[in-house]
């Protein structure tokens, strides 16, 4: 048997043999395997087994939660758990989507669980995050996308947790009649949609999104409600181009877009889209330096980086960019 540790420094989990637990992903069974680079000394991470570790996974298990540091085989978890930090996946651990990059289940999720908004505001509290990342799987098979059960997760935090700030890492709600007004209307601290790769490859690595889809959604977010912060991440070294992603970050600042994350895409499987090349620390250093050159107030672009990674303190940075640029103009 495979494991977490194994995904995590390097070593891709099989086809399941017959006999074992049901596929994670049986819409990619019969697409041959592809190869798995070994990682680069700059991406391998320690195992996770911290007692700070445990107390949350406790916390996690004891209120029934699914995170997308578990489901996702985030390589940062051991430190992000130790922290108490956790991303919490509502709506269900079974995804409508099949994008070539993600390592959560697809298939036919179950139906949406009425309590789940309590228990995930109980285990904030009592976890006393100052700053919480909710994200989601796609569910496509609800009529808003799943917009309403967002906005009362955040409620919900907001009354067991009024001191916690909130970002949310939502679906691209596509074809949902503008459901996601009611997720910008719960005023989250921070909304926060991933774009994932550049154009160009958008049909290969997520098929079932739709680029200036997502690139609009942001934009909308800060036509609706300007005071909330808005955020997306990058993928690289699935074979972009140097100017494929600057032109990207030229896209996300111009629909107002103040926070960028970027960072090395790993495979989860064989079965999912292959790593074109590892992209090296140095070249995230430029990408950030460019990226703050095109006016982002906050960049975060490193091997390791993911949306939720360092979320909290990089909030609080954030927001004192905002001050700062406030107090300059004036």
């Amino acid at each position: 048997m495979v494991t977490l540790i194994d995904t995590l420094n390097g070593r891709a989990p099989e086809t399941p043999l017959s006999g074992e637990r049901a596929v994670r992903h049986p819409e990619k069974q019969n697409r041959p395997d592809t190869p798995v680079l070994r990682k680069p000394e700059w991406l391998r991470v320690r195992a996770p087994g911290s007692p700070g570790y445990n107390e949350t996974q406790s916390i996690v298990r004891e209120h029934k939660l699914t995170t997308v540091c578990e489901e996702a085989a985030c390589p940062n978890i051991g430190e992000c758990w130790s922290q108490k930090h956790a991303t919490m996946m509502i709506m269900g651990e079974i995804c409508t989507r099949a994008c070539a990059f993600c390592n959560v289940s697809t298939g036919l999720p179950n139906a949406l669980d009425a309590d789940e908004p309590r228990r995930v505001a109980e285990a904030v509290a009592k976890m006393g995050l100052k700053h919480v990342v909710i994200t989601s799987v796609d569910r496509d098979d609800l009529a808003d996308g799943g917009a309403h059960h967002f906005a009362e997760v955040v409620l919900a935090i907001r009354a067991a947790a009024p001191g916690t700030t909130i970002e949310i890492l939502t679906p691209d709600f596509l074809r949902k009649d503008r459901a996601e007004n009611v997720v910008i209307d719960a005023r989250p601290d921070v909304f926060n949609h991933n774009l994932e790769t550049v154009p160009r490859l958008y049909l290969k690595i997520r098929p079932g999104a739709r680029y200036y889809h997502s690139l609009r959604l942001l934009e909308r977010v800060k036509e609706r409600d300007p005071t909330q912060f808005t955020k997306s991440g990058l993928m690289v070294g699935l074979g972009e181009t140097k100017e494929e992603v600057m032109q990207v970050m030229d896209d996300m600042r111009s629909a107002g877009v103040d926070f960028i994350t970027i960072g090395q895409y790993l495979q989860p499987t064989r079965k999912h889209a292959a790593i074109d090349r590892f992209v090296t620390p140095d070249e995230f250093k430029a990408y950030e330096a460019i990226a703050r050159a095109k006016g982002f107030l906050m960049v975060s672009a490193s091997p390791l980086t993911r949306s939720s990674h360092h979320a909290g303190e990089d909030f609080a940075k954030l927001a004192a960019a905002r001050k700062a640029l406030d107090a300059k103009a004036r």
